[in-house]
């Protein structure tokens, strides 16, 4: 469907039309006076040439009738009536009255439809001058052909003149009009053209009045001078752009920037990362519309709730919420937006991945749980046994004593490793130095071994042991790695099957730099998505299979002495139902490691 676009008329416009309106009226105000005014005066001037042309009929009638008869009369005057009739169309008729009114004769042109409508009637008085005797009157009638005539063509040559001038009027305001919108046409696209950025455009002004073209010289010099100012600081401008784009762009947080109509105009790479956007996608949207992987419109509620403050609550209480983006969780603050002039421009959204901060707080009050359960559990026993020997003791023979006291001491050794384990984690939390030096990993392993085969015995289990010849000595903590080696050793044993058979292996592997000890079980494997983080500090993983209680300390502090303090590494392959394999791997020669791996060398 075609626009039509809607007329509007400028102050300008509106004189130009009120001008031209009023000269029209002006000019055929004038023109009717004009014409009436000559219309009066033909008027007047036809009724004096009837009078005179009466008179001189009336003189002419007297002389020629004056020594004839009164039969000669008649003829006398129709014949001298008709050659005037006949020599003047304008004369439609003649009469001849005597003294007392009676018509003597009456002449009449066949064509009298003219007569009463324009026609006039004079009579003049016939008088016999030699004896002063008036001796009737005549009377002549004028159709007013001629006046009507010369009426009509001075009436159509006054408007004519008249429209020649009002058009010569108009012509010439329409041209000023349009030479003075064309100057400023030529001004105003000028204008829009530095308004677009096209800086150092210059107007030909040819042919112009010295006003505008002072006016077009002004202009001129403007956008040079816009010009120059452009170059001058387009590179600076741009530079400072870029920083703050990179700036932005480099911040670790998820940064969105909306203006004052929700509109997303800026937002940096992490953003579109933790929203799940790629390129432009949100950009120049409304971020009220974004939908979190629940379907939710996870920003619109609490951006309504931040519009609703004042400009002052706005920057002292920024409104905190969390979202969840693909079982991420992200905090997030909106903050006001303020110019240097301190104008409100709308806000920033600022988004922190706090999934993992979210799941150690939950892995702490879970590791507190279960600490205070462990912790009950051996605490509970050693009281009701220990309350039990001292009031009746006496009561039971020797092997109930040894059973009993084996049952505490089993207890205590199980409390003393819960609490070694947390005193351990605190103190390789805290950076804690710890004293290194050559030790043999054969002998270590076999160590090892010989502790837990009494925990062997009781499930019913088996090790393997196989070892390389002529494993290097390593710098380390003999009682860290022992330890973790234990760890290893321990859930192995935990989680085996009975009737198993634990495999243990040590080996060199020259061509890295490495030593590696691991330990196989046969049991019921871990799945991979939770393989990755099994060296978390108190993950563990509960479920049907898994029900082996614990702090979910016992890996993190293998992870932490094998990696921060011996710079070396620690791994698992297991499958589901196929067992599991965890090892580690330590530095032969701690000088062929990188600065960035040995720079905590201790």
């Amino acid at each position: 469907m075609r626009e039509h676009k809607k007329i509007s008329f400028t102050t300008q416009n509106r004189l130009i039309i009120f001008g031209l309106v009023l000269s029209t009226l002006l000019i055929m105000a004038i023109a009717i006076f004009a014409i009436n005014n000559i219309q009066k005066n033909l008027n007047e001037t036809y009724q004096n040439f009837g009078q005179v042309l009466s008179k001189i009929l009336a003189i002419e009638s007297v002389e020629v009738t004056k020594n004839a008869s009164k039969n000669q009369v008649f003829d006398i005057l129709k014949s001298h009536s008709n050659s005037i009739i006949k020599s003047h169309p304008d004369i439609v008729f003649i009469e001849f009255r005597d003294n007392n009114g009676k018509i003597i004769y009456s002449a009449k042109n066949k064509d009298l439809s003219n007569f009463n409508k324009r026609g006039i009637s004079v009579s003049s008085p016939m008088i016999d001058y030699s004896n002063n005797k008036s001796i009737g009157s005549v009377a002549i009638g004028l159709s007013g052909t001629f006046v009507s005539k010369i009426s009509s063509t001075t009436r159509m040559s006054i408007l004519f003149v008249f429209a020649i001038v009002w058009l010569v009027f108009a012509f010439v305001i329409l041209i000023n009009t349009y030479l003075i919108t064309r100057e400023l046409r030529i001004l105003h696209d000028g204008v829009k053209r530095i308004s677009s950025g096209e800086f150092g455009y210059r107007i030909e002004g040819k042919e112009v009045s010295e006003e505008v073209q002072e006016l077009f010289n002004a202009f001129n010099d403007m956008s040079v001078r816009l010009n120059v100012y452009e170059e001058q600081n387009i590179e600076q401008l741009t530079l400072e752009r870029n920083k703050l784009e990179a700036v932005l762009m480099s911040i670790a947080n998820g940064v969105v920037v909306c203006d004052n109509n929700d509109n997303v105009v800026l937002l940096n790479n992490h953003a579109k990362e933790l929203l799940e956007i790629e390129g432009d996608q949100l950009l120049n949207t409304n971020i009220q519309q974004y939908v979190d992987t629940e379907g939710e419109f996870c920003f619109a509620e609490k951006i309504n709730e931040y519009k609703k403050l004042s400009l002052n609550e706005k920057s002292s209480k920024p409104i905190t919420f969390n979202i969840t983006i693909d079982g991420r969780i992200l905090k997030s603050i909106i903050c006001p937006m303020f110019s240097q002039s301190n104008d409100y421009l709308g806000y920033i959204i600022v988004m922190i991945d706090v999934t993992r901060e979210t799941e150690m707080d939950q892995m702490k009050s879970q590791f507190i749980s279960n600490v205070s359960h462990e912790l009950r559990t051996p605490v509970t026993v050693l009281r009701s046994y220990i309350d039990t020997l001292y009031n009746y003791g006496n009561e039971f023979d020797y092997e109930t004593q040894k059973e009993f006291i084996g049952t505490i001491n089993t207890e205590i050794i199980r409390l003393n490793s819960m609490v070694n384990d947390i005193l351990d984690f605190s103190r390789l939390e805290s950076n804690a130095k710890i004293e290194k030096s050559e030790n043999d990993l054969s002998q270590l392993v076999d160590s090892c071994v010989s502790q837990v085969e009494v925990l062997l015995k009781e499930h019913n289990l088996k090790i393997e042991v196989e070892k390389d010849s002529d494993i290097p000595l390593i710098t380390c903590n003999y009682d860290s790695i022992a330890r973790a080696f234990t760890n290893y050793l321990s859930n192995a044993i935990k989680y085996a099957p009975q009737d198993s058979v634990i495999k243990v292996r040590l080996y060199k592997e020259l061509d890295k730099n490495l030593v590696t000890v691991t330990v196989r079980d046969e049991g019921i494997g871990i799945a991979p998505e939770f393989q990755k983080k099994v060296f978390e500090r108190f993950f563990r993983v509960e479920n049907k299979t898994h029900s082996v209680k614990g702090t979910g300390l016992g890996l993190h502090l293998v992870k932490t002495t094998i990696e921060k303090h011996h710079h070396g590494h620690v791994f698992v392959n297991s499958q589901p139902n196929n067992g599991s394999t965890f090892g580690f791997s330590l530095p032969i020669d701690l000088s062929l490691l990188e600065p960035k791996d040995s720079d905590n060398l201790i």
